[in-house]
């Protein structure tokens, strides 16, 4: 059965059993429907042979092939996969365009009796939608229909973890940090890679779409660009109307929790000391050593308030001096343990939830 997708918010409200991508690997890994799992029913290099074998010698020779390779294929995905899924077992299917590869998996999948739907134009209709979603088409630009509220404040004032609280007290929230794989700093690489950049719109096209333009979408402030990637202009237009909440923290309490939150990169000197090397060109060469000092005597909370007075708060001023934002008003958040930083993320509920906020 074919399933269209003429909106993103239909594949949520479908609510399918299993999303299965029968393209390569290589082309999962570009970008895939959020959730999906890869099932490819030609690997990369056998696509790339059936591929060679239609432009060499004829389409028929390399339907021939393709067919051997995705029979094979498709059993052994049953095997190792699917053998204990029930018997309403109701998944979507798709590949590049809702053509051969797909079709192949869901008539075989569908002869066992599941309830199997293909996706109409494949991948290339999902993108479509997508871009469609965060971009716009032809000549009608995105629109941003939700209410965005930017968590502000200097580095070390929590909001990340604030803006997950939030989310765990049944906020609207829209972590971009998340979804890009970086904390938006120098520092803000994490363990994994960061998504490409289609894989990070889909991820936050996904997010958008769950969310209700009733209500207010709390989200961390950021730059245009995070990490290596680009947040679409309709999206940075609207943060940059929004209005703002400024979190207010002393140095000291702010270099503890830097510490803390960046535990990972503060265990690897070796890092951290190759990541100081990167500011050279913007501090004198005097205080880089006086820093890299700080990091081979593991005096790490003095070298977070040294990179907070020289680095990062003058940035942060200076962007401040030159904005016109609308303010919420500041909350200084007091020491920031564990049991300060909940206090916080319930002020802020109650705040978010009053009428000022959209007046």
């Amino acid at each position: 059965m074919d399933f269209k997708l003429d909106r993103l918010s239909d594949l949520h409200a479908a609510d399918f059993d299993e999303i299965i991508d029968v393209r390569s690997p290589a082309e999962f890994a570009e970008d895939h429907v959020p959730g999906a799992v890869n099932f490819p029913v030609l690997d990369n290099q056998e696509r790339a042979r059936v591929g060679t074998l239609y432009k060499q010698q004829s389409p028929f020779a390399a339907r021939k092939v393709g067919a051997a390779l995705i029979a094979r294929n498709v059993a052994r995905h049953i095997e190792a996969s699917l053998l204990d899924r029930p018997g309403e077992y109701r998944p979507l299917i798709y590949c590049w365009r809702g053509g051969q590869r797909s079709g192949a998996m869901a008539t075989i999948l569908g002869q066992i009796g599941w309830r199997v739907h293909v996706l109409t134009g494949g991948y290339k209709s999902y993108r479509r939608g997508v871009v469609r979603l965060l971009y716009g088409s032809g000549q009608a630009p995105a629109e941003w229909p939700w209410q965005l509220i930017l968590l502000d404040g200097n580095t070390g004032t929590a909001k990340t973890d604030l803006l997950h609280r939030l989310g765990g007290m049944g906020a609207q929230i829209l972590d971009l940090e998340g979804l890009a794989g970086h904390r938006g700093s120098l520092f803000g690489a994490m363990a994994a890679d960061q998504p490409r950049q289609k894989a990070f719109e889909s991820g936050l096209s996904a997010a958008v779409s769950r969310l209700d333009p009733a209500r207010p979408v709390l989200v961390e402030a950021e730059s245009s660009r995070i990490g290596r990637l680009n947040l679409p202009h309709a999206l940075w237009e609207a943060m940059q109307a929004a209005p703002r909440l400024y979190l207010e923290a002393e140095a000291q309490d702010r270099a503890r929790y830097l510490v803390e939150a960046y535990g990972d990169i503060a265990a690897d000197r070796t890092i951290l000391g190759e990541i100081l090397d990167r500011l050279r060109p913007y501090h004198p060469a005097a205080r880089i050593e006086d820093w890299q000092a700080l990091v081979r005597t593991g005096a790490l909370v003095d070298l977070a308030r040294e990179l907070m007075r020289f680095h990062y708060d003058p940035k942060y001023s200076r962007q401040r001096a030159a904005s016109t934002h609308r303010s919420l008003g500041t909350l200084p958040l007091g020491a920031l343990d564990s049991g300060a930083r909940q206090r916080a993320a319930r002020h802020i509920l109650d705040m978010i939830s009053g009428p000022a906020v959209t007046a």
